[in-house]
């Protein structure tokens, strides 16, 4: 026979059923990993002037920019909460950990 839980284990367990889960920020990325997986970026990124097919939407440059920034970002952008149609798509391949190593490798280069 089992025997019930303590109402303190029930509510405990009933929280971390409704936790979010680990983020981005929690995993550690790889450089050299991330320089492989950023070949789609520099398509628009990575080039001067170039204006991608939502021309009213400006292209940042993303080299140079924070680890913390880019992590956000990428992840906003994978779980839907920031929009950009083509931005989406790309992020919703990504792991948390492609999205450490992409970040990882992007923060290193210069603006």
């Amino acid at each position: 026979m089992m025997r019930p839980l303590p109402i303190v284990a029930c509510v405990a367990l009933a929280f971390a059923a409704h936790a979010p889960a680990a983020t981005a920020q929690q995993v550690t990325g790889n450089a050299e990993t991330g320089r492989g997986l950023t070949y789609t970026c520099v398509g628009c990124h990575g080039i001067e002037g170039y204006k991608n097919a939502y021309p009213h939407y400006h292209v940042p440059k993303i080299g140079g920019q924070s680890t913390e920034y880019l992590m956000n970002a990428l992840t906003e952008y994978r779980n839907g909460t920031r929009k950009h149609p083509t931005m989406e798509v790309q992020a919703q391949s990504f792991s948390d950990q492609d999205i450490a190593d992409i970040a990882a490798f992007l923060s290193g280069l210069t603006k």
